[in-house]
């Protein structure tokens, strides 16, 4: 009887460490900068800020990152994520949810940064099979619902998403200031912790705590719309 129970102990502490790792592994490509989202055309506003000084070095940008993962897009969106996770394989709820993730687009930009970025996302995640979704859905709904289809944890899926939030906007200010790719990997390393703390703050939030202030942020994204001469398309 133990030799029983212990085999069937082993089999399940298998079959659950395997599906971890091919969660992992899922999450490793989804979020990846090869997966073809068009990430690197956005920079989020960034691109108006570096131009009239508000980030000129790697200081400022570790600063500018912190306030908009904390009080702008990147709280918003992880707690847009962590909804549609959870929402997974009900189509009306993620209609509800992707409608008022548009709604929270500061500006046109911003809006089509987001809905472009989830469009790529749905059908590049395709590969990985079917999966309810709702019509033109923003990006960090796509990423949730596709996550808590396949079963994929909330709280890994959250942190990973913020984590490649970040990780693009850095490549972005690496191109435009110029930044040394050392320097980028340093404020990377730095918002590591912003990054944790965004994912457990948004943890328990309902969509009635959706909401920002990083007004500067938004601000430069709108200014955006009417800059001269630009690389990225937000």
């Amino acid at each position: 009887m133990r030799a029983a129970a212990a085999a069937i102990i082993t089999i399940t502490t298998t079959m659950t460490t395997t599906t971890r790792t091919a969660g992992l592994l899922r999450l490793q490509a989804w979020l990846s900068p090869a997966f073809p989202t068009g990430g690197f055309a956005y920079s989020h506003g960034l691109e108006w800020a570096i131009e009239c000084g508000d980030v000129a070095n790697a200081p400022a940008l570790q600063v500018w990152l912190d306030d908009v993962l904390r009080h702008g897009a990147g709280r918003t969106d992880a707690i847009l994520l962590r909804h549609a996770h959870r929402a997974a394989g009900d189509v009306s709820a993620l209609r509800d949810l992707a409608e008022l993730a548009a709604a929270t687009s500061p500006g046109r930009e911003r809006r089509d940064e987001s809905l472009n970025q989830g469009r790529a996302f749905v059908l590049a995640g395709g590969a990985w099979g079917t999966a309810v979704m709702p019509d033109d859905p923003a990006y960090p709904i796509a990423v949730g619902a596709l996550a808590g289809t396949h079963g994929i944890d909330e709280d890994a899926t959250t942190a990973a998403f913020l984590q490649t939030f970040a990780t693009n906007l850095i490549s972005a200010a690496v191109r435009l200031i110029p930044l040394g790719q050392t320097a980028g990997l340093h404020v990377l390393a730095a918002l590591e912790p912003v990054i944790l703390d965004t994912a457990e703050a948004t943890r328990h939030a309902t969509l009635d705590d959706l909401g920002g202030c990083a007004f500067r942020s938004d601000l430069a994204a709108m200014r955006h719309e009417t800059q001269y001469t630009r690389l990225f398309r937000s």
